[in-house]
């Protein structure tokens, strides 16, 4: 997958005027369910429906969906609004299945996604088929794991690739269910820039109220399109009630949506942005020169602590640079998250290099 030029061509095929968009309820529940939401997103800029038929949980007794009746029901949607149709695919009876009713989107899901075994599975299911197969991220915030999965299913003869940022899984208590880790899907995308890029902020956010500003925040970051789950009575959703809208909240948020231009041709712009970068370039030369005399002090600490024989790692200390310095960089507008995530990779580097000091002859 070194180039991967002609993996948007499915998507520029479908010629659309907006970003994609894929929406729909989380589960498929009852066939009439289906068919009303269907034919309420069907004159918008709906591109795709989505509804789960096949629901992972993480302990057993919740609902886990509606199984095969459910593609059905699906079927049934298109041909009534001629909305293709997307589901989730967890196994290759899944894949075989889905791919009988003719859907037209298979995605894998976070908690498949992080089994290679599975994943290998779908894909020999899903050999060379035309159908768009989308790969969410896995749960674990692991950029290798998640290329992997597109990786198979490239191999596998798959051209109509894409991936869906759904955020990741954490311990800590933050404002989203999924923490979007934002640095993941763009370094995939700098990597990969011609494979189409879909946001989830629904599984993102957990909650509706913020499925608007996570959205602008994909598209400023050029994302492809928006996955966003839908329904005409969310509150008594049959599952993740919280983050799904109504279609008119979807009408709603698709019209505030700002979706920005990738450059701009003018010339004030383009000699104002370049000097601005010029400036940026110098700061970011000025960092690894500081960063480089950092280390160089490590090194002697290094030296010292081998001498005295003392230990490496020192906790209290540690912990009185980071809370000094959360302090200090709240005082220039930067976030504790920002400034104990570039802390904590300073800190493993100065660790590494006392170390090597340490174990020198």
């Amino acid at each position: 997958m070194e180039n991967n030029i002609g993996m948007r061509k499915w998507l520029d095929d479908l010629h659309l005027s907006h970003p994609l968009v894929i929406a729909g309820p989380c589960s498929a529940e009852t066939e009439e369910q289906v068919l009303k939401i269907a034919h309420e997103l069907k004159n918008s800029d709906v591109s795709f429906f989505r509804a789960g038929i096949w629901k992972p949980r993480t302990r057993p007794g919740g609902f886990e969906g509606v199984g095969a009746i459910g593609l059905k029901w699906l079927q049934r949607a298109k041909a009534e609004t001629g909305l293709p149709m997307a589901v989730e695919v967890a196994n290759a009876n899944h894949v075989k299945l889905a791919l009988e009713h003719d859907i037209d989107v298979l995605w894998i899901g976070a908690r498949t996604t992080v089994n290679p075994f599975a994943v290998q599975e779908i894909a020999d299911a899903l050999q060379n088929t035309d159908k768009i197969v989308l790969v969410k991220n896995p749960v674990n915030p692991d950029l290798a794991l998640w290329l992997g999965g597109v990786e198979r299913m490239y191999n596998a003869g798959i051209k109509k690739l894409g991936v869906i940022h759904r955020g990741f899984s954490t311990y800590e208590k933050t404002k989203y269910r999924n923490i979007p880790e934002w640095q993941i899907p763009i370094e995939l995308q700098n990597r990969f820039p011609d494979m189409p890029l879909i946001c989830d902020p629904s599984h993102i956010t957990g909650r509706r109220d913020m499925i608007q500003e996570v959205s602008q925040k994909a598209l400023d970051l050029n994302y492809d399109g928006l996955i966003i789950e839908t329904h005409t009575d969310p509150d008594n959703a049959w599952s993740d009630a919280a983050q799904q809208v109504t279609p008119t909240k979807l009408k709603e948020i698709f019209k505030n949506l700002k979706v920005r231009k990738e450059t701009d041709t003018a010339d004030d712009y383009n000699i104002k942005m370049a000097n601005l970068r010029m400036n940026i370039d110098e700061f970011d030369r000025k960092i690894i020169e500081v960063l480089g005399n950092r280390m160089k002090i490590s090194d002697q600490i290094g030296q010292l602590k081998k001498e005295k024989n003392v230990a490496v790692l020192q906790n209290k200390r540690w912990k009185e640079i980071l809370d000094k310095m959360v302090e200090q960089g709240a005082e220039k507008g930067l976030s504790s998250e920002f400034i104990y995530r570039i802390f904590m990779a300073i800190h493993q580097e100065s660790i590494v290099h006392q170390e090597n000091v340490m174990n020198k002859q």
